[in-house]
Protein backbone atom coordinates (compact mmCIF):
# COMPACT_ATOMS: atom_id res chain seq x y z
CA UNK A 1 0.00 0.00 0.00
CA UNK A 2 1.04 3.70 -0.70
CA UNK A 3 0.19 6.73 1.05
CA UNK A 4 -0.55 8.31 -2.16
CA UNK A 5 -3.39 6.45 -2.40
CA UNK A 6 -4.14 4.94 0.73
CA UNK A 7 -6.83 7.80 2.05
CA UNK A 8 -7.37 10.01 -0.97
CA UNK A 9 -9.04 10.15 -4.22
CA UNK A 10 -6.87 10.27 -6.80
CA UNK A 11 -6.01 14.08 -8.55
CA UNK A 12 -8.49 15.53 -5.76
CA UNK A 13 -8.00 17.59 -2.88
CA UNK A 14 -9.22 16.32 0.97
CA UNK A 15 -12.35 18.14 2.02
CA UNK A 16 -10.77 20.12 4.32
CA UNK A 17 -11.58 23.82 5.27
CA UNK A 18 -8.81 24.83 3.82
CA UNK A 19 -9.76 23.33 0.04
CA UNK A 20 -13.54 24.88 0.48
CA UNK A 21 -11.89 28.22 0.91
CA UNK A 22 -8.96 28.41 -1.46
CA UNK A 23 -8.66 30.45 -4.69
CA UNK A 24 -8.95 27.26 -6.93
CA UNK A 25 -5.75 26.79 -9.38
CA UNK A 26 -6.49 25.58 -12.60
CA UNK A 27 -5.27 21.86 -12.96
CA UNK A 28 -1.60 21.66 -14.68
CA UNK A 29 -1.01 18.89 -17.20
CA UNK A 30 0.62 15.53 -16.58
CA UNK A 31 3.64 14.91 -17.92
CA UNK A 32 4.24 13.15 -20.93
CA UNK A 33 7.06 12.25 -23.41
CA UNK A 34 10.76 12.66 -23.09
CA UNK A 35 12.15 15.63 -21.89
CA UNK A 36 15.34 17.17 -20.83
CA UNK A 37 16.12 20.24 -17.70
CA UNK A 38 18.33 21.27 -15.46
CA UNK A 39 16.71 20.59 -12.64
CA UNK A 40 13.77 17.99 -12.11
CA UNK A 41 11.60 18.38 -8.90
CA UNK A 42 9.41 15.23 -7.26
CA UNK A 43 6.84 16.73 -5.31
CA UNK A 44 4.56 19.73 -5.71
CA UNK A 45 4.58 20.92 -1.86
CA UNK A 46 6.17 23.90 0.09
CA UNK A 47 9.93 22.03 -0.81
CA UNK A 48 9.75 21.49 -4.51
CA UNK A 49 6.99 24.76 -5.25
CA UNK A 50 9.66 26.68 -3.29
CA UNK A 51 12.77 24.85 -5.11
CA UNK A 52 11.23 25.29 -8.70
CA UNK A 53 10.31 29.33 -7.82
CA UNK A 54 14.14 29.85 -6.49
CA UNK A 55 16.04 27.58 -9.41
CA UNK A 56 13.77 28.88 -11.99
CA UNK A 57 14.60 32.48 -10.86
CA UNK A 58 18.20 31.56 -10.86
CA UNK A 59 18.08 30.81 -14.43
CA UNK A 60 17.95 26.78 -14.39
CA UNK A 61 14.96 25.24 -16.45
CA UNK A 62 13.28 23.44 -14.39
CA UNK A 63 10.02 20.45 -14.32
CA UNK A 64 8.54 20.29 -11.27
CA UNK A 65 6.01 16.19 -11.19
CA UNK A 66 3.38 15.87 -8.57
CA UNK A 67 1.19 13.05 -8.25
CA UNK A 68 -1.76 14.69 -7.24
CA UNK A 69 -2.35 18.40 -6.91
CA UNK A 70 0.00 21.30 -6.12
CA UNK A 71 0.00 21.38 -1.94
CA UNK A 72 -1.90 18.25 -2.16
CA UNK A 73 -0.12 16.27 1.17
CA UNK A 74 0.94 17.74 4.14
CA UNK A 75 1.46 21.50 3.07
CA UNK A 76 -2.45 22.02 2.12
CA UNK A 77 -3.65 19.77 5.46
CA UNK A 78 -1.32 20.95 7.90
CA UNK A 79 -2.34 23.93 11.07
CA UNK A 80 -0.91 26.50 9.56
CA UNK A 81 1.17 27.72 12.39
CA UNK A 82 5.12 29.16 11.27
CA UNK A 83 6.77 29.00 14.59
CA UNK A 84 10.03 30.06 15.31
CA UNK A 85 13.21 27.66 15.43
CA UNK A 86 13.26 24.20 14.68
CA UNK A 87 11.48 21.12 16.42
CA UNK A 88 14.45 21.19 18.68
CA UNK A 89 15.16 24.12 21.75
CA UNK A 90 17.65 26.18 21.35
CA UNK A 91 19.15 24.41 24.37
CA UNK A 92 19.15 20.87 23.22
CA UNK A 93 20.38 22.19 19.81
CA UNK A 94 23.64 23.53 21.11
CA UNK A 95 24.39 20.31 23.08
CA UNK A 96 23.67 18.53 19.87
CA UNK A 97 25.86 20.30 17.08
CA UNK A 98 27.80 22.86 19.14
CA UNK A 99 27.46 26.79 19.49
CA UNK A 100 28.53 27.95 16.64
CA UNK A 101 26.08 25.63 14.38
CA UNK A 102 23.36 26.17 16.43
CA UNK A 103 23.51 30.20 15.75
CA UNK A 104 23.59 29.63 12.38
CA UNK A 105 20.85 26.80 12.27
CA UNK A 106 18.32 29.27 14.55
CA UNK A 107 19.13 32.69 11.75
CA UNK A 108 18.30 30.06 9.13
CA UNK A 109 14.55 29.32 10.79
CA UNK A 110 14.57 33.27 10.99
CA UNK A 111 15.41 33.65 7.69
CA UNK A 112 12.60 30.91 6.97
CA UNK A 113 9.62 33.01 8.90
CA UNK A 114 11.17 35.98 6.87
CA UNK A 115 10.75 34.35 3.45
CA UNK A 116 7.35 32.94 4.04
CA UNK A 117 6.45 36.48 4.83
CA UNK A 118 8.11 38.25 1.81
CA UNK A 119 6.89 35.55 -0.75
CA UNK A 120 3.39 36.52 0.59
CA UNK A 121 3.95 39.90 -0.08
CA UNK A 122 6.16 40.10 -3.07
CA UNK A 123 3.49 37.81 -4.90
CA UNK A 124 0.18 38.82 -3.35
CA UNK A 125 -0.79 35.29 -1.63
CA UNK A 126 -4.21 35.96 -0.26
CA UNK A 127 -2.61 33.09 2.69
CA UNK A 128 -4.19 35.30 5.61
CA UNK A 129 -1.25 35.63 7.75
CA UNK A 130 -1.40 36.60 11.47
CA UNK A 131 0.73 37.59 14.33
CA UNK A 132 1.24 35.26 17.01
CA UNK A 133 1.45 31.89 18.59
CA UNK A 134 0.85 31.06 21.86
CA UNK A 135 2.53 27.87 23.67
CA UNK A 136 0.21 26.28 26.23
CA UNK A 137 1.90 24.48 29.19
CA UNK A 138 -0.33 21.42 30.95
CA UNK A 139 1.55 21.97 34.04
CA UNK A 140 3.31 24.59 36.43
CA UNK A 141 6.74 22.57 35.79
CA UNK A 142 5.90 23.03 31.78
CA UNK A 143 5.58 26.89 32.29
CA UNK A 144 8.42 27.28 33.89
CA UNK A 145 10.34 25.41 31.37
CA UNK A 146 9.00 27.40 27.99
CA UNK A 147 9.66 30.72 30.22
CA UNK A 148 13.56 29.39 30.77
CA UNK A 149 13.39 29.22 27.01
CA UNK A 150 11.81 32.63 26.02
CA UNK A 151 14.61 33.49 28.66
CA UNK A 152 17.91 31.83 26.95
CA UNK A 153 16.50 32.98 23.37
CA UNK A 154 16.61 36.56 24.65
CA UNK A 155 20.05 36.40 26.24
CA UNK A 156 21.65 34.48 23.91
CA UNK A 157 20.11 34.96 20.43
CA UNK A 158 18.71 38.33 20.92
CA UNK A 159 15.30 37.24 20.46
CA UNK A 160 12.86 39.40 22.69
CA UNK A 161 9.83 38.80 20.82
CA UNK A 162 8.29 35.72 23.21
CA UNK A 163 6.05 36.94 26.14
CA UNK A 164 6.20 34.71 29.20
CA UNK A 165 2.79 34.30 31.13
CA UNK A 166 1.58 33.05 34.48
CA UNK A 167 -1.46 30.83 34.16
CA UNK A 168 -3.93 33.75 34.89
CA UNK A 169 -2.81 35.92 32.09
CA UNK A 170 -2.80 33.43 29.83
CA UNK A 171 -6.12 31.82 31.11
CA UNK A 172 -7.13 35.09 29.44
CA UNK A 173 -5.82 34.27 26.05
CA UNK A 174 -6.34 30.46 25.87
CA UNK A 175 -9.54 29.87 27.88
CA UNK A 176 -9.00 26.17 28.59
CA UNK A 177 -8.98 24.60 32.65
CA UNK A 178 -6.12 22.50 31.12
CA UNK A 179 -3.38 24.79 30.82
CA UNK A 180 -0.92 26.35 33.42
CA UNK A 181 0.83 29.35 31.83
CA UNK A 182 2.64 29.64 28.85
CA UNK A 183 4.60 31.51 26.72
CA UNK A 184 3.46 34.10 23.04
CA UNK A 185 5.99 34.39 20.27
CA UNK A 186 4.80 37.65 18.81
CA UNK A 187 7.78 37.12 15.71
CA UNK A 188 5.96 33.86 15.25
CA UNK A 189 2.62 33.65 13.22
CA UNK A 190 0.27 31.44 11.29
CA UNK A 191 -1.71 31.08 7.41
CA UNK A 192 -4.17 29.32 5.55
CA UNK A 193 -1.87 26.66 4.22
CA UNK A 194 -2.89 25.50 1.08
CA UNK A 195 -3.67 29.15 -0.11
CA UNK A 196 0.24 29.79 0.42
CA UNK A 197 1.38 26.42 -1.22
CA UNK A 198 -1.29 27.34 -4.13
CA UNK A 199 0.26 30.90 -3.97
CA UNK A 200 3.87 29.41 -4.49
CA UNK A 201 2.97 27.45 -7.55
CA UNK A 202 1.63 30.39 -9.27
CA UNK A 203 4.80 32.05 -8.84
CA UNK A 204 6.72 29.77 -9.57
CA UNK A 205 5.24 29.17 -13.07
CA UNK A 206 5.30 32.60 -13.61
CA UNK A 207 9.01 32.66 -13.26
CA UNK A 208 9.08 29.88 -15.60
CA UNK A 209 9.02 26.99 -14.02
CA UNK A 210 7.23 23.84 -15.76
CA UNK A 211 4.64 22.06 -13.52
CA UNK A 212 2.61 18.84 -13.85
CA UNK A 213 0.37 17.34 -11.61
CA UNK A 214 -1.36 13.70 -12.25
CA UNK A 215 2.42 13.08 -12.86
CA UNK A 216 3.53 10.12 -10.38
CA UNK A 217 7.04 9.09 -10.45
CA UNK A 218 7.40 5.18 -10.61
CA UNK A 219 11.03 4.93 -10.62
CA UNK A 220 14.25 7.10 -9.67
CA UNK A 221 17.53 6.77 -11.66
CA UNK A 222 20.68 8.31 -10.12
CA UNK A 223 24.01 9.28 -11.92
CA UNK A 224 25.94 12.02 -13.51
CA UNK A 225 22.56 12.64 -15.50
CA UNK A 226 20.05 11.51 -12.88
CA UNK A 227 16.28 10.99 -14.20
CA UNK A 228 12.78 10.03 -13.14
CA UNK A 229 9.95 7.78 -14.86
CA UNK A 230 6.12 8.39 -15.00
CA UNK A 231 3.59 6.24 -16.31
CA UNK A 232 3.46 8.55 -19.59
CA UNK A 233 7.22 10.02 -19.81
CA UNK A 234 11.19 10.46 -18.95
CA UNK A 235 12.34 13.06 -17.58
CA UNK A 236 16.66 13.47 -17.45
CA UNK A 237 18.39 16.44 -15.81
CA UNK A 238 21.28 17.49 -14.55
CA UNK A 239 20.14 17.75 -10.93
CA UNK A 240 17.36 15.81 -9.60
CA UNK A 241 15.69 16.73 -6.56
CA UNK A 242 13.28 14.80 -4.39
CA UNK A 243 10.80 17.07 -2.38
CA UNK A 244 8.16 14.44 -1.46
CA UNK A 245 9.19 13.90 2.15
CA UNK A 246 6.49 11.27 3.77
CA UNK A 247 5.40 10.30 0.43
CA UNK A 248 8.00 9.53 -1.22
CA UNK A 249 7.53 5.55 -0.19
CA UNK A 250 10.17 2.87 -1.90
CA UNK A 251 11.43 5.70 -4.09
CA UNK A 252 14.25 6.60 -2.41
CA UNK A 253 15.42 3.85 0.38
CA UNK A 254 17.95 6.02 1.79
CA UNK A 255 15.36 8.75 2.37
CA UNK A 256 12.81 6.39 4.17
CA UNK A 257 15.24 4.85 6.43
CA UNK A 258 15.27 8.26 7.69
CA UNK A 259 12.39 10.10 7.71
CA UNK A 260 9.25 8.42 9.16
CA UNK A 261 5.44 9.43 7.70
CA UNK A 262 2.91 10.11 10.46
CA UNK A 263 -0.88 10.87 10.41
CA UNK A 264 -2.31 13.61 12.22
CA UNK A 265 -5.57 15.24 11.77
CA UNK A 266 -7.95 18.57 11.83
CA UNK A 267 -11.63 19.86 12.36
CA UNK A 268 -13.14 22.86 11.73
CA UNK A 269 -16.11 23.93 13.76
CA UNK A 270 -19.06 25.53 12.96
CA UNK A 271 -18.78 29.46 12.68
CA UNK A 272 -18.89 29.94 16.39
CA UNK A 273 -19.97 34.06 16.99
CA UNK A 274 -19.46 35.02 19.99
CA UNK A 275 -18.79 31.93 21.62
CA UNK A 276 -15.29 31.61 20.17
CA UNK A 277 -14.73 34.85 22.86
CA UNK A 278 -15.13 31.84 24.99
CA UNK A 279 -12.04 30.07 23.75
CA UNK A 280 -9.58 32.44 22.72
CA UNK A 281 -8.89 36.07 23.37
CA UNK A 282 -6.63 36.89 20.98
CA UNK A 283 -6.72 35.74 17.25
CA UNK A 284 -3.57 33.54 17.99
CA UNK A 285 -2.20 29.87 17.11
CA UNK A 286 -2.12 27.98 19.92
CA UNK A 287 0.40 24.54 20.20
CA UNK A 288 0.77 22.76 23.87
CA UNK A 289 3.41 21.01 25.27
CA UNK A 290 2.21 17.26 25.12
CA UNK A 291 4.23 14.90 23.11
CA UNK A 292 1.16 14.27 21.04
CA UNK A 293 0.29 17.52 20.72
CA UNK A 294 -3.15 19.68 20.26
CA UNK A 295 -2.95 22.39 18.32
CA UNK A 296 -5.36 25.43 17.35
CA UNK A 297 -6.35 28.05 15.63
CA UNK A 298 -9.08 30.80 15.22
CA UNK A 299 -10.55 31.30 11.19
CA UNK A 300 -11.64 34.66 9.78
CA UNK A 301 -14.95 33.41 9.47
CA UNK A 302 -14.91 32.60 13.35
CA UNK A 303 -14.57 28.70 13.75
CA UNK A 304 -11.80 27.03 15.83
CA UNK A 305 -9.55 25.16 13.43
CA UNK A 306 -8.72 21.91 16.14
CA UNK A 307 -5.92 19.55 15.46
CA UNK A 308 -5.04 16.16 17.67
CA UNK A 309 -4.67 12.95 17.85
CA UNK A 310 -1.84 10.93 15.81
CA UNK A 311 -2.27 7.70 14.29
CA UNK A 312 1.26 5.84 12.52
CA UNK A 313 -0.43 2.92 9.66
CA UNK A 314 -1.29 3.70 6.33
CA UNK A 315 -5.10 4.46 6.82
CA UNK A 316 -7.25 7.17 8.16
CA UNK A 317 -9.30 6.33 11.05
CA UNK A 318 -13.14 5.96 9.80
CA UNK A 319 -14.65 8.88 12.06
CA UNK A 320 -11.69 11.27 11.89
CA UNK A 321 -14.45 14.16 13.50
CA UNK A 322 -15.00 11.54 16.66
CA UNK A 323 -11.65 11.33 17.33
CA UNK A 324 -10.57 14.55 17.63
CA UNK A 325 -13.54 15.99 18.54
CA UNK A 326 -12.72 14.05 21.97
CA UNK A 327 -9.10 16.03 22.59
CA UNK A 328 -11.08 19.37 21.66
CA UNK A 329 -13.61 19.02 24.40
CA UNK A 330 -11.16 18.02 27.17
CA UNK A 331 -9.21 20.96 26.30
CA UNK A 332 -12.52 23.03 25.88
CA UNK A 333 -15.17 21.68 27.56
CA UNK A 334 -17.35 24.84 26.79
CA UNK A 335 -17.74 23.56 23.35
CA UNK A 336 -19.20 20.48 24.03
CA UNK A 337 -21.43 18.93 21.42
CA UNK A 338 -20.01 21.45 18.63
CA UNK A 339 -20.84 21.23 15.09
CA UNK A 340 -17.94 20.19 13.24
CA UNK A 341 -18.37 20.83 9.60
CA UNK A 342 -14.98 19.37 8.19
CA UNK A 343 -12.37 16.59 9.06
CA UNK A 344 -9.60 15.99 7.65
CA UNK A 345 -6.20 13.94 7.63
CA UNK A 346 -2.79 14.41 6.61
CA UNK A 347 0.83 13.01 6.44
CA UNK A 348 3.91 15.00 7.41
CA UNK A 349 7.00 13.60 8.43
CA UNK A 350 9.61 12.99 11.43
CA UNK A 351 12.95 11.87 12.09
CA UNK A 352 14.13 10.48 15.34
CA UNK A 353 16.32 13.60 16.32
CA UNK A 354 13.52 15.54 15.18
CA UNK A 355 15.48 18.13 12.70
CA UNK A 356 15.10 18.13 8.96
CA UNK A 357 16.83 15.34 6.72
CA UNK A 358 18.80 17.15 3.60
CA UNK A 359 20.96 14.96 2.05
CA UNK A 360 22.31 14.25 -1.37
CA UNK A 361 20.96 10.12 -1.41
CA UNK A 362 22.64 8.92 -4.66
CA UNK A 363 24.72 10.90 -7.40
CA UNK A 364 22.74 13.98 -9.05
CA UNK A 365 20.01 13.69 -6.17
CA UNK A 366 19.25 16.22 -3.93
CA UNK A 367 16.63 15.46 -1.27
CA UNK A 368 15.15 17.40 2.04
CA UNK A 369 12.31 16.46 4.14
CA UNK A 370 11.36 15.45 7.86
CA UNK A 371 10.84 18.83 9.35
CA UNK A 372 8.89 17.11 11.89
CA UNK A 373 6.20 19.74 12.64
CA UNK A 374 8.01 22.77 11.30
CA UNK A 375 7.83 22.77 8.00
CA UNK A 376 5.73 25.52 6.65
CA UNK A 377 8.38 27.34 7.14
CA UNK A 378 11.55 25.78 6.80
CA UNK A 379 10.54 23.10 3.78
CA UNK A 380 9.93 26.51 2.10
CA UNK A 381 13.53 27.86 3.46
CA UNK A 382 14.89 24.19 2.12
CA UNK A 383 13.56 24.88 -1.41
CA UNK A 384 15.64 28.20 -1.51
CA UNK A 385 18.35 25.73 -0.48
CA UNK A 386 18.20 22.68 -2.79
CA UNK A 387 17.98 25.67 -5.44
CA UNK A 388 21.18 27.31 -4.55
CA UNK A 389 22.32 23.48 -4.45
CA UNK A 390 21.68 22.71 -7.71
CA UNK A 391 22.77 26.09 -9.21
CA UNK A 392 26.16 25.12 -7.35
CA UNK A 393 26.06 27.11 -4.41
CA UNK A 394 25.70 23.96 -1.63
CA UNK A 395 27.35 25.69 1.55
CA UNK A 396 24.16 26.17 3.56
CA UNK A 397 22.28 23.02 2.10
CA UNK A 398 25.74 21.31 3.82
CA UNK A 399 25.02 22.94 6.47
CA UNK A 400 21.79 21.30 7.10
CA UNK A 401 23.13 18.38 5.44
CA UNK A 402 25.12 17.68 8.77
CA UNK A 403 22.74 17.91 10.95
CA UNK A 404 22.37 14.33 13.09
CA UNK A 405 19.66 12.54 11.95
CA UNK A 406 20.12 8.82 12.53
CA UNK A 407 18.04 6.00 10.72
CA UNK A 408 15.33 4.39 12.28
CA UNK A 409 15.54 1.20 14.17
CA UNK A 410 14.25 -1.79 12.11
CA UNK A 411 14.84 -0.69 8.40
CA UNK A 412 11.14 -0.81 6.37
CA UNK A 413 9.87 -3.44 7.66
CA UNK A 414 9.84 -2.90 11.79
CA UNK A 415 10.08 1.02 11.79
CA UNK A 416 6.25 1.59 11.80
CA UNK A 417 6.26 -1.16 14.73
CA UNK A 418 8.71 -0.16 16.90
CA UNK A 419 7.30 3.55 16.08
CA UNK A 420 4.12 2.62 17.50
CA UNK A 421 5.06 1.36 20.52
CA UNK A 422 7.24 4.10 21.40
CA UNK A 423 4.52 6.64 21.05
CA UNK A 424 2.18 4.81 22.97
CA UNK A 425 4.53 4.78 25.90
CA UNK A 426 4.55 8.88 25.25
CA UNK A 427 1.05 8.96 24.68
CA UNK A 428 0.25 7.26 28.25
CA UNK A 429 2.74 9.47 29.76
CA UNK A 430 0.70 12.28 28.45
CA UNK A 431 -2.41 10.51 29.91
CA UNK A 432 -0.79 10.49 33.38
CA UNK A 433 0.90 13.91 33.30
CA UNK A 434 4.65 12.89 33.92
Amino acid sequence: MNLLTANDRPGEYPRSWYAATAAPLAPFPPFAGHRRADVAIVGGGYTGLSAALHAARAGLSVVLLEAHRVGWGASGRNGGQVGSGLRLDQERLEGLVGAADARALWDLAEEAKALVRGLIAAHDIAADWRDGIAYAASSAAGARRLAAGARHLARHYGYGAIESLEAADFAALVRSPRYRGGVVDRGAGHLHPLAFALGLARAAAAAGASLHEQSRVLRLHAGPRPSVETAEGRLEAHQAILAGNGYLGDLAPAVAARVMPINTFIVATEPLGGRLATVLGAPLAVADDRFVLNYFRPTPDGRLLFGGGETYGWRFPADIAGLVRRPLERIFPQLGGVTLTHAWGGTLAITRSRLPHLARPGPGILSAGGYSGHGVAFATLAGRLLAEAAAGQAGRFDLMARLPVPAFPGGMALRHPLLVLAMSWYALRDRLGI
